[in-house]
Formats: C-alpha cells, structure tokens, sequence
C-alpha cells in the first residue's frame, strides 16, 4: 500500500476479502432520518439527499427469495457479462496495471468480479471503492490519493448500471479541465439501456442479481454521505445486519459460473449510431414521464429496473410503471411497490428502452 493510501482513514474493505476491494471512505455516526421527513427535505431544497440517510431494514424472507430466484435466472448472465467486460479492458488498458474505481454502491460487486477476471487473465489489478454525489461531484481526496499511487492512465470507473446517465454526467463535470483523463471518462457498467457509458455489456434493462439487494451485497455499507467537515466522503457500517450478509457468498456464485463459462465474446464500446439512439430513446421517455405527471424536476423520474427498485425501497413512490406485469425481472418491484401501497401500472412500449421506471412523489 502507497503512502498516499495508507495516510487515509477509511472503513477497510467492509465485508470484502481485504485483497479484493478497498473503501476510500471514512466511517461516520448518523442519525437516521424518515423516509418521508427525507423526502421533505429534499425536495424543499433544505438538505440533499447526501446530507441524510434512512434506516436500512433486513431484507424479508420474500426479498431474499427474490433475490435468489434473480440469481439463478440471471446469475450466469452476469458472469458473461463480467468475463465480456474484462476482455475488453484487457484490450483497452495497455499499460503495466488497471485501476478499477467502484462507485459505492452499486458499482462495488461488479468491480470485484472484474478485478478477479482480470487476474485470471495475467494483469495486475487494483481495485477501490470510492463515492459519487449527484449534484456534488467525485470524492477528488479518494481520486487524488489513487492518482498519486498509480498514476491515472488506467484508471477505470465502474458502476452497476445507468438510469438516465446522471452518474456519467457528473464524472464528466467532475473531471472537465482535468487533462489527466479522456473527454470522456472510461465509464464501465452492465447494463447502459441509456447509452452515456464508455463500455457496457448490453443496453438491456434486466434484472442484476446484485442490485436487488443493498448493504447485505455490498459489503455492509450504506450509499455514501457528504463530510460536512471536509476530506474523504463517508459511510455508515452497517453491523445490525451482518447476520444477513451475502456480500462473499455472491462473489463466490458469480465467479463459480465464469470460471466454468466457454468462450465469450468481448465487449466492445458503443458506435455513434447506437450511442445517439439509446441516448434519444431514454431522453425521450423521461421527457415524455416527466410531462405527463407534471413534473419540473426529473430526479422525480427513476428509470431502469435497478434505479425504479431502489427508489421504492428508499424514496417515496408516487407511481410506478412497468413494461410488462408478467416479466420476471419486475417481480421484486411489484412486491415492494405492493407493500408500499402503491398500484403498479402496466404502460407496454410507452417505456421505451426500460422495463420499469418509478415516479417520485412530490412531498415539498
């Protein structure tokens, strides 16, 4: 470990193996805040939503099926996705090693499995978790710390997934001017049904395994929190949920799968063409959302299967709209979105690239 790593105050790897992730994040106390009391004050401008966070509950015995029925169906989907992504890395990343940069949460699981890929594959991989604020920007303590150990030719972002592609946006503000990285940073996800990442497995929206889930496959940390006082960005430890904890056992499924996979075919970069079409056909769904229910702000709109989950688990959901009532892949937002008492609707291709996409309600 560099000097400039092992001078930060962090949480560790979590309930990761400490080889195959470090958190640049420090650990912070919290009081919680209620759901609707969040949503009050985010919407009313009085806090961001960075400033907050809600209780995290265990998941239920029906979540967990869920979960396990997501696994099995998509399971070695994920595992082709990862080995299809790590080729294509492999390829792009010329230099003597790869630094994967995880966005806490959702990047986490798929920045592991990739990291282990690419060990198998002969190169030296390094692999951090760092945080990403809507609105706010990139942890540049986490980033500069990273830099200043590796060096930035080979460093690769990672997340699980785009919605509406706020994420790329911001790593693009984060870094414009920064002439240590490309116009446009190497943003790397399973899924991008948006068109605004550098390389993805598919534009599909489905089901990632990993993302139906929150701490308990994430290695026991909440989504990351603004220091108030400056330096690395936060997280709180989730402990109280340790006895549910799939963090490992998920790593090991996934890689189970690949190591027995065939050949896969490599990942390649979007063409313009396919780029200008995902991205118009997702911008106009969310426009077309937006209009329809009235709405002003469109951080009220939350595409994707992924993104329209955890916004019932975590927001208030005004409405929430699927492709299809009968797709597999939406049975645990149907379930939530149940329990929340509120009715799912069935809009067919008024979704466009999406399966599933959840209204937030307007509390403010």
């Amino acid at each position: 470990m560099t000097k400039a790593i092992a001078g930060l105050v962090t949480v560790g790897s979590g309930s990761y193996a400490a080889e195959d992730v470090q958190f640049l994040l420090q650990a912070v106390q919290m009081e919680t805040t209620d759901v609707l009391e969040k949503e009050r004050l985010i919407q009313s401008k009085q806090k961001h939503y960075s400033e907050m966070i809600s209780l995290e509950s265990a998941p239920t015995d029906v979540h967990k099926a869920l979960y396990e029925r997501a696994l099995e169906q998509n399971g070695t989907r994920m595992a082709m996705d990862v080995q299809s992504l790590a080729l294509a890395l492999n390829g792009a990343c010329t230099g003597p090693s790869i630094v994967l940069v995880s966005f806490v949460r959702a990047g986490l699981p798929l920045g592991v499995l990739l990291r282990r890929a690419l060990l198998d594959m002969g190169r030296d991989a390094h692999h951090y978790g760092i945080s990403i604020v809507r609105d706010r920007g990139i942890d540049k303590v986490a980033l500069e710390a990273i830099i200043q150990a590796h060096g930035s030719e080979n460093i690769v972002f990672v997340d699980g997934w785009t919605g509406k592609g706020a994420i790329s946006g911001e790593i693009q503000r984060s870094l414009n001017g920064d002439s240590r990285f490309p116009e446009e940073p190497r943003l790397v996800v399973l899924a991008d049904p948006c068109g605004r990442a550098w390389l993805s497995a598919s534009a599909e929206d489905w089901v990632i395994p990993s993302g139906i889930l929150g701490a308990t496959v994430s290695g026991l940390v909440s989504r990351s929190i603004w220091p108030a006082d400056g330096g690395l960005h936060g997280c709180v430890v989730y402990d109280h949920l340790r006895e549910h904890d799939v963090t490992r056992e998920f790593i090991g499924q996934i890689e189970e799968k690949r190591k027995a996979l065939g050949s896969v075919p490599q990942a390649s970069p979007w063409t313009d063409t396919q780029r200008f079409e995902l991205q118009g056909a997702a911008t106009h769904v969310v426009q077309s959302l937006a209009s329809q229910f009235g709405i002003t702000n469109l951080n009220r709109v939350k595409p994707g299967i992924a993104e329209a989950t955890r916004a019932v688990l975590r927001r208030v959901p005004d409405h929430v709209l699927v492709r299809c009532r009968s797709d597999r892949d939406v049975q645990l937002l149907m379930h939530l979105t149940e329990g929340a008492g509120v009715a799912v609707e069935e809009v067919g291709a008024a979704l466009g690239p999406y399966r599933a996409v959840t209204i937030i309600r307007s509390v403010s």
